[in-house]
């Protein structure tokens, strides 16, 4: 598996108008989109930081994963995202080394990237997507 870069870090939030101030108005960045995520139930806004990004995740409602995620454990860091050159032959090599996978075959996220999640009991702890960008082909 080929990583290419931190691609996001994932920060849930309850309001995404409240986690974007913060992010503007304390250390001047700017969010340069916003996409509901319908199959996820989340709306996102995105902040770019040289080659990454911030991405906030709001919940679309109560069964969002994301709202489960600050029910238990309140808001703040969700997930670290890499950008993978290869998607399904990075998941094929982490189920030949029998890591446990939430997503076995890659699902599309924000931005129409293609995504799959590492089970965080495998990574310490850790939500990690890796990601696969269509600008990348």
């Amino acid at each position: 598996m080929k990583i290419s870069r931190i691609n996001h870090i994932g920060i849930a939030v309850n309001s995404l108008a409240a986690g974007t101030s913060i992010w503007t108005e304390l250390l001047g960045l700017a969010m340069t989109g916003s996409e509901t995520v319908a199959e996820q139930k989340v709306t996102t806004g995105f902040f770019p930081v040289g080659a990454s990004e911030v991405e906030l995740l709001e919940p679309t409602g109560p069964e969002s994963p994301i709202a489960q995620f600050i029910a238990k454990k309140g808001e703040g860091i969700h997930h670290l995202a890499f950008e993978v050159e290869d998607l399904e032959g990075a998941l094929n090599e982490l189920k030949d080394k029998g890591v446990r996978l939430i997503d076995e075959h890659p699902r599309t996220g924000a931005g129409g990237a293609r995504i799959a999640f590492i089970h965080p009991k495998q990574t310490g702890g850790v939500l990690i997507e890796l990601c696969e960008h269509p600008h990348n082909h």
